[in-house]
């Protein structure tokens, strides 16, 4: 039995060793060659991205109150205190007064930043403005 367990151990090493020694990497350059254009392209790109008044994007509204500013702009206050990350925006909707955070380009994001806002402001939700036109 112990001359089994032997073998199986010279034999596992066996074939470790000489398996490392093929599993060697190779390394190799790259020459990439582009158009000039995809540089200007992709700055235009960013700059779409970085657009956060873009009608396609998500927000989240924190809050929403009806005629009393100030109590508006206290919760502004305590959210920019609490929430670095997002930009906050006080909007005014006859006859409401709201607070919405953020311009998210995907669901996706909108969800992730919900679930940690959720924890400071319960009745928040996520919403996706239409387009005045």
């Amino acid at each position: 039995m112990k001359t089994l367990k032997i073998k199986l151990i010279a034999l596992t090493g066996f074939c470790v060793l000489s398996l490392s020694t093929k599993a060697i990497a190779q390394q190799a350059n790259i020459d990439l060659t582009q158009d000039k254009k995809i540089d200007k392209l992709l700055e235009v790109k960013k700059e779409m991205n970085q657009d956060k008044n873009a009608t396609d994007r998500f927000r989240i509204q924190i809050f929403s109150v009806t005629t009393d500013r100030s109590a508006a702009n206290r919760a502004l206050s305590r959210y920019n205190a609490e929430f670095k990350q997002w930009e906050s925006t006080l909007l005014f909707e006859t006859p409401n007064y709201k607070i919405w955070v953020g311009s998210f380009r995907t669901q996706l994001e909108a969800d992730r930043a919900l679930v940690e806002i959720k924890e400071k402001y319960p009745n928040a939700f996520i919403l996706k403005p239409k387009a005045n036109n």
